[in-house]
């Protein structure tokens, strides 16, 4: 009761600015209940109320009869809420004055980033499996709508900084850990753009800010997982990024004609067909909060991504497949826009599906979202061309015939690149984990 009481009595300390108010307030319901009481003739009963009620007959005497009682009740009712909206105006602006500067018009900003912080705040669980740009363009839409987001990303990258790292300092793969960060980052701009600045030349060329960053990290806490939960702190991200497997893993491919090719970034380079993938050591455990976080989402997304070395590499982790077809959330395949050289070339959408179903079996996802929007940049396209990759196709039918339910929709940014665009991605998976009909978000 004291606690209670403290915290009341510390409204009265000189200089805030809002005890004149509250008087104002007090006074302008006073004034309002002599206006009730005048209609009503009713004698009010608090002595402050009769004090006013007193003055207001003094006043109505004054008048010379010129103003009958209720006339007079309905003006001092009017002139209480006038009074009332000076108040809580003036209030309003002495609280808000100790946050910003006079005549600073970012209060209502603030108050919609409150309101919208709450509302991410209750959104659904969703945990997304992938790795790459694609994972990263999904995480920046997604943001908008919730916080209760968990990223699972690969970790079996051999290439670039990453791989460098990864040979020279024994250490997993930073890359697309670093890329969901900086996607699901709050923190100012400077921040991200510093996790994303790679060094030119020197013992240090090619390599990205947040990968050394993280990497460093990783050595003074002793493991990927507890840099990366560190890292979110710095950036002050929406929801978490886990890594699929917390063991030095290498990927494996055998091709149609028997041949095998081992490391992520060599098996695109092949430039064959590949009949199935598999992870050295085959037998790799997840991490327990990745289980948990499966178990408990409500939307569970795969990709997009590269389908062979991004996606189903995550999915050959032991217990996370199990785990999805488990779930009783809904589960989506958002299928890639672009066919990709080495990996998916001439794949159609149902192609990427039975890939999956394939590699990992039936009863994975129940969704495949797959883009219908036309690809217009001739540009664009050209370039795409000249590296062997094409639009993937929306054969619907194809899918249907897999078990697994077709999600139309328009998708597509192309800018400079075609990829998915993360606000129209987001918003359709959120209507689709609403429970909206597959057929309705192809517009949206």
């Amino acid at each position: 009761m004291r606690e209670r009481l403290g915290r009341w009595t510390q409204w009265l300390i000189p200089g805030i600015g809002v005890k004149r108010w509250a008087l104002v307030l007090a006074f302008s319901i006073l004034l309002a209940s002599a206006g009730v009481a005048l209609i009503v003739n009713v004698r009010p009963l608090g002595w402050l109320e009769v004090i006013v009620f007193k003055m207001a007959l003094s006043v109505l005497v004054l008048t010379g009869g010129t103003l009958s009682p209720t006339v007079f009740g309905v003006l001092l009712i009017l002139i209480g809420l006038f009074v009332a909206f000076l108040g809580l105006r003036g209030t309003i602006r002495s609280i808000a004055g100790a946050f910003l500067p006079r005549g600073d018009p970012r209060l209502v900003q603030l108050l919609h980033q409150q309101r919208q912080q709450r509302q991410r705040r209750r959104g659904p669980r969703v945990v997304v499996v992938g790795g790459g740009t694609g994972l990263s363009a999904l995480l920046r839409g997604l943001k908008v709508f919730t916080e209760n987001l968990t990223a699972v990303v690969t970790v079996f990258d051999d290439g670039g900084s990453s791989g460098r790292l990864r040979r020279e300092l024994g250490i997993l793969p930073p890359g697309d850990i670093r890329d969901c960060l900086v996607a699901l980052a709050e923190s100012e701009p400077l921040m991200t753009q510093l996790f994303e600045y790679r060094f030119q030349g020197g013992a240090l060329d090619g390599h990205a800010f947040g990968n050394l960053f993280i990497a460093s990290l990783a050595g003074v806490t002793g493991d990927l997982e507890s840099a990366v939960e560190a890292t979110s702190k710095v950036l002050n991200i929406r929801g978490r990024v886990l890594p699929s497997a917390a063991e030095d893993v290498v990927l494996v491919a055998e091709f149609t004609d028997g041949s095998v090719v081992e490391g992520e970034s060599q098996i695109p380079r092949a430039r064959k067909q590949i009949r199935k993938m598999a992870l050295k050591p085959a037998d790799v455990a997840s991490l327990p909060d990745v289980l948990q976080a499966i178990g408990e989402a409500d939307l569970i997304v795969l990709g997009p991504g590269s389908l062979y070395t991004s996606v189903i590499p995550n999915l050959l982790v032991r217990g996370v497949a199990d785990a999805i077809r488990s779930s009783r959330a809904l589960r989506v395949y958002v299928c890639n826009v672009m066919t990709q050289q080495g990996e998916t070339d001439g794949f159609a959408a149902s192609d990427h599906v039975r890939a999956l179903i394939d590699q990992i079996g039936p009863g994975l996802f129940t969704h495949a979202l797959v883009n219908t929007q036309r690809v217009r940049n001739r540009t664009v396209l050209a370039r795409y061309e000249a590296e062997g990759a094409q639009p993937v196709e929306a054969d619907f039918d194809a899918i249907r015939a897999t078990g697994v339910t077709p999600v139309p929709a328009h998708i597509v940014s192309e800018e400079d690149v075609v990829r998915h665009d993360p606000d129209r991605l987001g918003r359709v998976l959120m209507h689709l984990a609403a429970g909206a009909p597959a057929a309705t978000v192809a517009a949206l």
